[in-house]
């Protein structure tokens, strides 16, 4: 088997809806491919957005430059790619 540069183990796509200002951080798993978040990091200036790729990256078990929101960043329900080297 030959080496080659920067090959994608896994690729996700997945729907998130966020509560920001939660009394927690918590992932639940709704369906394949939505879940639920709750955040404790208030939505603003990006600070829910940061603590979902933190809390998602644990959850999933990858780096956080692997997690992309790719819709909704100023939206309750997100389009979030999962990718992994």
């Amino acid at each position: 088997m030959s080496k080659r540069n920067c090959s994608i183990l896994f690729h996700m796509r997945i729907y998130i809806k966020v509560s920001p200002r939660s009394s927690k951080n918590e992932v639940v798993k709704v369906s394949e491919g939505e879940y639920n978040m709750k955040l404790t990091a208030p939505p603003v200036d990006g600070q829910a957005n940061e603590a979902l790729i933190k809390l998602l990256a644990k959850f999933f078990g990858v780096s956080k430059s692997s997690i992309n929101i790719v819709g909704g960043k100023t939206a309750k329900i997100k389009m979030v790619d999962i990718a992994s080297l």
